[in-house]
């Protein structure tokens, strides 16, 4: 008998890494390009050979140079977690009929972690067996597994591990959907992802939508990602693919065989003809797996590999545990590539639907060189017509108010709501979810000033969009709105102005440091690396001052702030020491060093500085006794050679194991 399609609650419990807090310091320096294959989902800034651009069609050439991201701001990087892992509850929300289970995390970036084909119970992702976050995301924290929806730029999502709204809505055959929604705020985008399951279907239906509010274009990025296990082969109805890998060269070439060998980390873009249904597959050895279909609107397909070398296995190792077996990916996005941007018109909105289910093709007629037995397959299974017709169903019920409100995001798309009266059917923003952060800029919206803060305590966030550097700029001129209008000032572009804003702050502010690191900050950006050592010392010094203050309260019982205290401490202290040691101030790295929170001097990347420290001091043994110790650098960045940099200048021996993350040959 047919099991009614239903969503419940559901609590995942798995060995998780605790986010802990966002750094609280703005993010000032330009996006860094990791210089890898993966690295295009985890960064921001990417180059293409001008002299190859020659070989792209007209309307890539166009989106390529369509308005990269240059910033992070207004939002955070999230680097306070670790790589301590203990069971730990999470929300989940499934959704089930009697052919598949999708299970959705809404407080992870609506992550769908698991889809188990029910008759069969094959799990048809790669199924992550623990949260452990890691700095691929856009802004640092991502976790490996499941499907991902990445909005934003080039890169993983920022809100990879944020929380989205979440509520039933009823989905167009008169059954439930869950709905997914939020403010994406690097390009200020409200978005949805519509799930659900029809009674009998063996496919997940997505509808998902993004709205451009605004009375201008505004750049759009979107891919979808799907972790597979690593031994399924992908099939996909192309020829051809633009590889990028580690040779940093987006170039044309034949789709890969199984077989093809890849030591290093690459992606490929495939090149899919005009006209063709749109689909990935990624298949066993007995021809069963996952396939992802479309509209024709999601354009795209993709296959990302880790690669055969050890610093490939590593990063797999790193990411899911010892033992866990390792995945590649397959995506569909908007464009060809993820260097694209697309251009989504002012007052606009565009939408599409993607399917996602078993399928199993013979072994007889599955081969690396005749896709079309798979496409047969998939036409079988999910008509290319019953695709376009969900799709049609589903468009009317994108507007439909939600029903019980099951999670709840952030209060930014309240925020923007309130200052527009934006009408947004769907994906209500209520000003029941406006919070702290927001609460100071609500004050500013209202009355034209932007609110002292009430206690001494790290600078909150900053909005740095036109219509509220405007509001900064015309609000009192208070030590607290000249820094926040630094922040946007520079954001836009006008570092000269930023700078005056914040020296002019310096003259009154009860608290130094922040303005004395936002100097340091312009001072790197201009070269004047030893000015922006000096500030960052003195930037330091004056947070030593007040961080033990404001840590205790009365009788020393720690307050609420303590932790976000010592993420500012980590991450100035970070800054400082790298500032430091860059001009060869040893003795001021040393102090700087002595004086952070022992808590902090424990972790992974302090460790790695420490090693730093110990050789710029000329104490070689000593460094060479933090990697023989062992330590792990929970915030490693894909592309980042600072272990293996250091272990070289330590001596001639191979890099330990451990430490090996090396996604590209290095430079002879």
């Amino acid at each position: 008998m047919a099991i009614v399609t239903r969503i419940r609650r559901e609590v995942l419990t798995l060995p998780a890494a605790e986010l802990g807090p966002d750094n609280p310091l703005p993010p000032l320096r330009p996006l860094d390009d990791g210089g890898t294959a993966h690295a295009l989902q985890a960064v921001g800034e990417h180059r293409v050979d001008e002299r190859e651009r020659d070989e792209f069609p007209v309307d890539m050439v166009r989106q390529l140079g369509y308005e990269p991201l240059r910033s992070l701001l207004p939002v955070r990087i999230r680097d306070g977690y670790g790589r301590t892992r203990a069971p730990r509850a999470l929300d989940a929300f499934v959704i089930e009929n009697d052919r598949l289970r999708a299970t959705v995390l809404p407080g992870l970036g609506g992550r769908v972690a698991s889809l188990v084909h029910l008759p069969t119970g094959r799990e048809l992702l790669y199924r992550n067996p623990v949260f452990q976050p890691a700095n691929f995301a856009l802004n640092g924290a991502w976790y490996a597994g499941g499907i991902e929806w990445n909005i934003g730029a080039t890169g993983h999502t920022t809100l990879s591990c944020a929380p989205l709204h979440a509520a039933r809505v009823p989905a167009p055959d008169g059954g439930e959907m869950l709905r997914l929604w939020e403010w994406e705020r690097l390009r200020d985008l409200p978005f949805q992802v519509d799930l659900w399951l029809p009674d009998g279907s063996d496919f997940l239906y997505v509808g998902v939508r993004v709205r451009n509010p605004h009375e201008r274009p505004v750049p759009l990025y979107w891919w979808s990602n799907t972790a597979v296990p690593e031994d399924r082969r992908v099939v996909v109805p192309a020829a051809e693919a633009w590889e990028f890998g580690p040779e940093r060269r987006l170039r044309r070439t034949p789709v890969p065989s199984y077989e093809t060998q890849h030591p290093y980390a690459t992606d490929y873009f495939y090149d899919l003809p005009d006209g063709r249904r749109r689909w990935i597959a990624a298949l066993d050895a007995a021809g069963h797996g996952l396939v992802q279909t479309s509209t024709d609107g999601l354009r795209g397909r993709k296959l990302f590999v880790w690669g055969s070398g050890p610093g490939g296995r590593r990063w797999q190792e790193w990411l899911g545990g010892p033992g866990t077996g390792g995945y590649r990916e397959i995506q569909a996005g908007l464009a060809r590539t993820q260097l694209e941007h697309v251009r989504l018109e002012a007052e606009s909105e565009v939408s599409w639907l993607e399917a996602y289910g078993p399928l199993s093709v013979s072994p007889e007629t599955e081969t690396e060189t005749e896709p079309a037995a798979v496409a047969e397959r998939l036409e079988e299974a999910l008509p290319r017509t019953a695709v376009d017709a969900a799709y049609a169903a589903w468009q009317p019920c994108a507007d439909t108010a939600p029903g019980e409100i099951l999670a709840t995001g952030s209060g930014w798309g309240a925020l923007e709501v309130l200052r527009t009266d934006w009408k947004l059917p769907g994906t209500p923003f209520a000003e029941s979810t406006l919070g702290e952060e927001q609460a100071p800029w609500v004050e500013l919206l209202h009355t034209g000033t932007l609110p002292e803060p009430r206690r001494v305590r790290p600078p909150g966030p900053t909005l740095v969009a036109p219509v509220w550097r405007d509001m900064l700029e015309t609000a009192p001129a208070t030590p607290h709105t000249e820094y926040h209008l630094g922040v946007a000032q520079w954001h836009a572009g006008d570092r000269a102005q930023a700078v005056r804003s914040w020296e002019r702050a310096l003259r009154l502010a009860p608290s130094l440091w922040p303005l004395l690191r936002c100097l340091a900050g312009a001072d790197q950006e201009y070269g004047h690396h030893e000015r922006a050592a000096e500030r960052y010392a003195d930037a330091f010094d004056d947070l030593c001052r007040e961080f033990p203050h404001c840590l205790n309260g009365v009788g020393g019982t720690p307050t609420d702030d303590g932790a976000l205290w010592t993420a500012a401490a980590a991450a100035l202290g970070r800054e400082s020491l790298e500032a430091l040691l860059r001009v060869r101030r040893v003795a001021d790295a040393r102090a700087v060093w002595e004086a952070l929170p022992p808590a902090v001097r424990e972790r992974g990347r302090f460790r790695l500085l420490a090693a730093e420290l110990l050789l710029a001091e000329g104490r070689r043994d000593a460094a060479r006794a933090v990697f023989e110790d062992g330590f792990e650098v929970a915030d490693l960045r894909e592309g980042d050679d600072a272990v293996d940099g250091l272990w070289a200048r330590l001596g001639d021996e191979p890099l330990p194991g451990r430490y090996d993350f090396r996604m590209r040959p290095r430079n002879p």
